[in-house]
C-alpha cells in the first residue's frame, strides 16, 4: 500500500479544491493510505470528505500576506516544519506556495509530484509563492513527476520553467453519477424564464471569471431583442463592482446572483446555457459538470475547452477570448434553434466521456508507475 500525502493551500470554494476531494474519495484504499494537508484550515470543501481521508492543517485560519512571509524561509525548513511524517508520494496539489514546500522535501525514498492547473504565461505567474522566477524554475524541477490539467497548461509549463523531467496531461475528476442525481432535485427557490433563455455560470466573483463582461454581454443580447436571464452561482469580491452596472441600467432582475450552492447542478441542468466567460482558466470544473446534466457550453477560448468541446467546436462553442467574441458566439447559438438542438444532444454525449472511473484510474495508474 502506498502512503501518499496530498499537499494544497486549503479547501475552499474553487475547482481545484473541489477536484482533489473528488478524487481522493474515488481512489482505491486498498492501495493508497491517503491523508490531505491543507496551509490552511476552514474550507467548505472539507465537509465533503470521507471518513477514510485524514486531514491535517498547518495554520488554524489563513492570514495576510502568507505567500511572502512563507517565501522567506527555505523549503527545506518548511518542509520539516510542516511534514512530520513519511510517505512514498507526496503531491502538491497546487502550483505556488505548497510546491515550494514540497520541494524542500530531502527523502530520497520520497517520490515528488506537482499538480499545475494553470497557465504559466509570464514570470510572474511562474513565481508566484516563490521567492522569483529563477526559484521557481529551479524548484519545479525538483519534483520526479508533473501532471498538468490540460495540454495548453502542459506547453506552458514546460517552456515556462524548462522541465526536464517527467510529464503528462490528467483530467480533473468529476463525480459524475453523483453530479447526475444532484441535477434532478427541484430548483424552487429560483423562477427560471419561460419566454427567453437562461444562462449560467458558476466560479468565484473575481476579475479572472470575467464575470464583469458577461453582464456587458446580458446587455447586448437584450438590446439586440434576445430575451435572456443570467444566473451567476458564487461569491467573490467583484459582486459589488457588477451589482452597481446592473443598478445603473436596470439589470437587477435579469443577471442573478444566487451565491454558492453545494448542489450548483440542480440550477445549470435548468438553465439553457452555461457560459465560461473566463479571462483564464485551467481546465474548468463547472463547464465539465455543465455537460455531464446535459446543458450546452459557449466559451471563451482558455485552457482546455478546445480539449473538452473540440478543436472544430464539436461538442460545443469556443470563441476568441473577448467580449465581442463571446457574444456573437451565445448570439449566434440563441438565434438559431436547430443548432441549440444540436449542441444540447452533443453537450450529453461529451458529458459521458468524464467518468469518475476513468479519471480516477488513470491517477491511480501514475501513482503506483513512480
Amino acid at each position: 500500500m502506498k502512503k501518499v500525502l496530498f499537499f494544497i493551500p486549503n479547501l475552499s470554494v474553487g475547482g481545484a479544491e473541489k477536484v482533489l476531494v473528488n478524487l481522493v474519495n474515488n481512489m482505491d484504499k486498498n492501495k493508497f493510505d491517503i491523508t490531505v494537508q491543507a496551509l490552511f484550515a476552514g474550507g467548505v470543501n472539507e465537509q465533503f470528505l470521507h471518513e477514510d481521508i485524514k486531514l491535517k492543517h498547518c495554520f488554524k485560519k489563513t492570514f495576510k500576506g502568507n505567500s511572502k512571509i512563507l517565501a522567506l524561509f527555505k523549503p527545506e525548513t518548511l518542509y520539516k516544519r510542516f511534514v512530520k511524517e513519511h510517505y512514498d508520494i507526496i503531491v502538491s496539489y497546487l502550483e505556488g506556495p505548497t510546491a515550494r514546500i514540497v520541494s524542500g522535501c530531502t527523502d530520497k525514498d520520497t517520490k515528488l509530484v506537482c499538480w499545475i492547473h494553470c497557465r504559466f504565461d509570464t514570470p510572474e505567474t511562474t513565481a508566484v509563492g516563490f521567492r522569483s522566477f529563477e526559484e521557481a524554475k529551479v524548484l519545479y524541477n525538483r519534483f520526479d513527476k508533473i501532471a498538468c490539467v490540460s495540454n495548453w497548461v502542459k506547453e506552458y509549463f514546460c517552456k515556462a520553467v524548462d522541465y526536464k523531467g517527467d510529464i503528462e496531461v490528467l483530467y480533473n475528476t468529476n463525480e459524475t453519477e453523483d453530479v447526475y442525481k444532484k441535477s434532478l432535485l427541484p430548483a424552487d427557490d429560483v423562477t427560471f424564464d419561460e419566454d427567453g433563455f437562461n444562462l449560467v455560470s458558476v466560479g468565484k466573483i473575481e476579475t479572472v471569471k470575467g464575470y464583469d463582461r458577461l453582464a456587458r454581454i446580458h446587455k447586448k443580447l437584450l438590446d439586440s431583442g434576445i430575451n435572456n436571464k443570467v444566473y451567476i452561482l458564487g461569491e467573490g469580491s467583484q459582486k459589488g463592482e457588477i451589482t452597481s452596472y446592473l443598478k445603473q441600467n436596470g439589470l437587477e432582475n435579469s443577471f442573478l446572483f444566487l451565491g454558492y450552492q453545494t448542489n450548483p447542478y440542480k440550477y445549470v441542468s435548468k438553465c439553457d446555457l452555461f457560459v465560461c466567460s473566463s479571462l483564464s482558466e485551467g481546465f474548468s470544473t463547472a463547464a465539465t459538470e455543465a455537460l455531464i446534466v446535459g446543458t450546452p457550453v459557449c466559451s471563451v477560448e482558455v485552457s482546455g475547452m478546445k480539449e473538452m468541446l473540440g478543436e472544430n467546436n464539436e461538442y460545443g462553442i469556443v470563441t476568441e477570448n473577448s467580449e465581442n467574441a463571446l457574444f456573437e458566439g451565445i448570439k449566434m447559438l440563441l438565434d438559431n434553434p436547430d443548432l441549440f438542438a444540436h449542441y444540447k444532444e452533443q453537450a450529453k454525449i461529451r458529458g459521458k466521456e468524464f467518468s469518475t472511473e476513468k479519471t480516477v484510474k488513470a491517477v491511480e495508474d501514475m501513482l503506483l508507475s513512480l
